[in-house]
């Protein structure tokens, strides 16, 4: 079975002395789950499992209870050591004042269970890790998988991991779309909104959350306003609404919107978002066309090939610790995405045809001097390479 490179992290560190629990987090279907029951079935230590996934956000004991397995498994068996897996751990109520308790019992008592925690809301995560973990916990963030691992894992070419996106999950279906476009939408769509957004925030309007979606998705790659996406629903909203909806929507590692770079934050929050969609399976599995089919409209692969390059960049954004915009000047030149880390910018213009004019990017380099202007496809860096790249490592 194929391992990814976070195998070889969490390994080692659970060979260590017990320091510090271990956070996997990342979107759904990316491979969080497997990725534990690899190690943990190679690695020469007893363990114990438990998922949140079905159990009531109130049962806020549920976590003691799990921890108390792990305790008498430790003692009843004469253990050296346990780790204790613990899933979906966000979705109870008051988690992460818990396992502070539970941790830090065991820390004076000198209790020997290593801990692993999995996630897959990044919002929830990060707000129990940093009200009450602080000191106490490493992240190890899984993003999308890329081109490469795709490559080697499944044998795929470019052009299928353009259309089909980046879940593993979904590889053996691909050959029946229609099997493919429910799996698409009921593990990992339906499962990401209803579990994930809808069951810890307050949303007055289920359906206008789902039209911005579907829209934002439609658009990926592409520059759309808030009050044009209004004018294509059929539910009433505002603007403020929209742009509340697409920020959870982003949140949640499905769609976000991508602000126009400026050297002044006023100016970045009032531009005209860039839709794109962490997935290009979040964008095809609308799509009016058949690979085939799409595949021979050369001008509508365009826009999915940049759809593909822009999920590649914004899925590595939160493990890379960087920012992603676009850019677009008065005269209508522009640049497709902006990579910002301390200070420092990358350029990247997408070009998916024959047409290898950049003066775009070569004014973006005049006006603001980026650490490097990248052409990827036609004329630059291949798709190929791009893909199976971390961005991070332009910098």
């Amino acid at each position: 079975m194929f391992k990814r490179n976070h195998f070889a992290v969490l390994s080692s560190r659970l060979r260590e002395e017990r320091q510090f629990i271990q956070v996997v987090m990342g979107p759904r279907q990316v491979g969080k789950s497997t990725l534990v029951k690899q190690v943990l079935s190679e690695i020469d230590i007893p363990f114990v499992r438990f998922s949140a996934d079905n159990v009531p956000a109130t049962n806020t004991d549920w976590i003691s209870q799990c921890w108390d397995a792990a305790r008498a498994n430790l003692k009843v068996k004469g253990l050296p050591e346990i780790i204790l897996v613990l899933d979906e751990i966000q979705k109870i109520s008051g988690w992460s004042e818990a396992v502070k308790r539970e941790w830090d019992d065991d820390s004076f008592e000198d209790v020997n269970i290593k801990v692993i925690l999995l996630g897959s809301s990044r919002v929830l995560l990060d707000k129990g890790l940093a009200d009450s973990l602080a000191g106490r916990y490493e992240r190890i963030v899984m993003s999308h998988w890329d081109y490469s691992e795709f490559r080697e894992a499944f044998g795929w070419d470019i052009d299928r991991f353009i259309y089909y996106g980046a879940y593993p999950g979904a590889v053996p279906l691909v050959g029946d779309e229609e099997r493919w476009s429910q799996y698409i939408s009921g593990s990992i769509i339906d499962a990401t909104i209803n579990k994930d957004i809808l069951v810890d925030t307050l949303i007055a309007k289920p359906a206008l959350l789902r039209q911005t979606f579907e829209l934002s998705c439609a658009y990926s790659g592409q520059e759309l306003s808030m009050t044009k996406m209004l004018g294509q629903m059929n539910d009433a909203g505002n603007t403020t609404t929209i742009s509340g909806y697409l920020n959870l929507l982003g949140q949640a590692g499905l769609v976000t919107g991508i602000q126009k770079w400026a050297n002044d934050e006023a100016r970045k929050r009032a531009s005209v978002p860039k839709h794109q969609v962490f997935n290009n399976a979040l964008k095809t599995v609308f799509a009016p066309q058949s690979f085939e089919a799409a595949y021979t409209d050369r001008k509508y692969w365009g826009r999915l090939f940049e759809s593909a390059i822009g999920a590649h960049i914004v899925s590595h954004a939160y493990e890379g610790s960087y920012k992603v915009w676009y850019w677009r000047d008065y005269g209508g030149r522009k640049v497709d995405y902006v990579l910002e880390k301390k200070g420092e910018l990358i350029a990247i213009e997408v070009k998916s045809n024959q047409d290898k004019g950049n003066t775009g990017l070569a004014e973006f380099k005049k006006r603001f001097s980026p650490k490097m202007g990248l052409v990827v496809g036609e004329g630059g860096m291949s798709a190929e390479e791009f893909l199976s790249c971390n961005p991070k490592t332009l910098f």
